[in-house]
Parts: C-alpha cells; structure tokens; sequence
C-alpha cells in the first residue's frame, strides 16, 4: 500500500466513522487527482463535460462510500468508480459527432446501391404467390406503377388491386417468417 493510499483509506474510514473534517481533507485531495484521470479518459468531452463527470464522481464516491470494502485497496475503487463514470458520460453523449452539412454537400450526393440479397430474397419471397399477386406486387412495389395503371392493365378496380397488394404483402411477410 502506497503512502497515499494508507492516507486515503485514513481519510476515509475516519469520514465514515463520523469525521466531517476527515472527510473534507479526503475529497480535497482526492478530486485533482481524479480530475486528471478524467481529463485523460474523457478528452472528447470537452472542459465543461469532464467537470459534470468530476462532479458526477464526487457524488458517486458520497453515495456509494459504504460499498468500499474496507480490507481492500481504495485507489482500484475509486478508479473504478471513476471509469464508469466517465463511460456513462460517453453513452449519454452517444456517438454522434456534430458537423455542418454544408462542408460535405459534393461528398454526400451518392447513387443508391441496389441490395443485391434483398432483391434475391424478394424475388423467392414474390415467386411463392400466385400469378396475380406477383404481377401486382412486382408492379407496384418494385416498379413504382399507381393501383389505378396496375387495375386498368389486368382489368380490376384500384380498390381490388390495393386489397390483393396488401393481401399479397401479408402473405410474403408470413412465408418470410416460416409461418407458411
């Protein structure tokens, strides 16, 4: 055990023993320290969001002091408590990352790729309907034609044409699931 450590776990157990001087001396010396840790592990946050994590810690470590097993080492708990922290203030953040479109208009403008795995699987899923729900769902759904084209061109109405789409689309997500 460092000369730190003894002193930290001294602090400490003297705090939780009742000692508000003990425990004032305890996070004075301790939160530089885990301010360092943070400015290290959390760079990306940036100055204001690594001292929401210090502050985040130094509640941590108040709450959760009694879960310091006192037989053990105080700095691999307070580390740890610190890390989570600071992962927390990661997934809170997300992984987003902000930019100004503007810089990336020329980039971004890109043709679609067909799936070539979808369209296979669409094509098996489509060759298991009958003859006119698979014309009407290729025309329809893959072509892009309107219920009223699809109607006129096999001489149904365009409500007829949407209910046998729609009976057909039900069908194909049923054989995609195995439930037919």
């Amino acid at each position: 055990m460092t000369n730190r450590e003894a002193e930290w776990s001294a602090l400490l157990l003297a705090a939780m023993a009742g000692d508000g001087r003990a425990y004032a001396r305890f996070l004075t010396v301790v939160t530089p320290v885990l301010r360092g840790i943070i400015r290290a592990r959390g760079r990306d946050l940036g100055a204001e969001g690594q001292e929401d994590v210090v502050q985040e810690v130094l509640i941590a470590i108040h709450t959760k002091r009694h879960t310091w097993d006192q037989t053990a080492p105080l700095l691999p708990w307070l580390y740890a408590v610190t890390r989570h922290k600071v992962v927390d203030a990661f997934r809170r953040r997300g992984s987003s990352v902000h930019l100004p479109i503007d810089d990336f208009v020329e980039v971004l403008e890109a043709e679609a790729v067909p799936d070539a795995l979808a369209a296979r699987d669409t094509a098996v899923l489509i060759g298991q309907l009958d003859a006119r729900s698979a014309t009407i769902v290729r025309a329809v759904s893959l072509e892009g034609q309107s219920t009223a084209e699809v109607g006129a061109r096999l001489d149904m109405s365009e409500g007829a044409v949407r209910v046998a789409l729609h009976r057909a689309i039900q069908r194909m997500a049923r054989l995609s699931k195995g439930m037919e």
